[in-house]
Parts: structure tokens; sequence; C-alpha cells
């Protein structure tokens, strides 16, 4: 990534090699059209979407895109993020495999639900 703390999303992703961009604008649109009143902005020095508090957020790495829907998006969807690896609140898609990104529309649309609940 670029020298310097990005202060928008399209910053973050313009710090990245071309094949990496296209993968996280993908992550964006996807995530935006499960969220589509949720705030965008960078918290954490990475992309961050809000509604009725945090969200979702991704990253890119060397070798995997992380996926952090917090701790109950990945309990609610541990079977199915079982080939990845993750901790409480991250999943990391490596980047030799396709990104689901079905699976991130509804782990999205699942953290949507839950904080307009709160």
């Amino acid at each position: 990534m670029k020298e310097g703390r990005p202060e928008t999303i399209d910053e973050y992703i313009e710090g990245y090699p071309v094949h990496i961009q296209s993968i996280l604008r993908k992550m964006r649109r996807t995530i935006r059209k499960a969220a589509p009143e949720a705030e965008e902005g960078i918290s954490y020095r990475i992309p961050t979407f809000r509604l009725h508090g945090y969200l979702v957020h991704f990253a890119a790495f060397k070798d995997h895109i992380s996926f952090f829907p917090t701790s109950s998006g990945i309990r609610a969807f541990r079977k199915e993020l079982s080939p990845y690896k993750v901790s409480p609140g991250t999943v990391q898609f490596p980047l030799e495999k396709p990104i689901p990104y079905d699976l991130v529309r509804r782990i999205t649309l699942f953290r949507v639900k839950e904080n307009s609940e709160k």
C-alpha cells in the first residue's frame, strides 16, 4: 500500500496492485449491495461500513483478504467459514482461491439485521 493513511475507501483501494484492487472493489460492491444504507469510511486504517454501529470491515494482506464481520458474524456462519482461517472476529480468504462473495453478502445481511435490532 502507498505511504500514509488512507482517508477514503477509494484511497485505500488505490494503494494496492491492480489485481488486488479488483478484489477489493468487488468486496466493496458486495457489501454496499447488502447494506445500501451503511456509511462508508476508514477505521483502524481499513475500509469500514457502519450502520447502527460497526457493521463490517475488510482489508488486503500479502496472501489473503480479511473480512471482519465481528464475532457474531463468525459464529453465525461458522460451518460455512470452516474451509477458511478464522479468529473470533475475522475470516481470511486466500488470494489463490476464489473469494466467496455470496457468503460475504449473506454475512453482511445478517449483520445488518443484527445491528438494526439493537
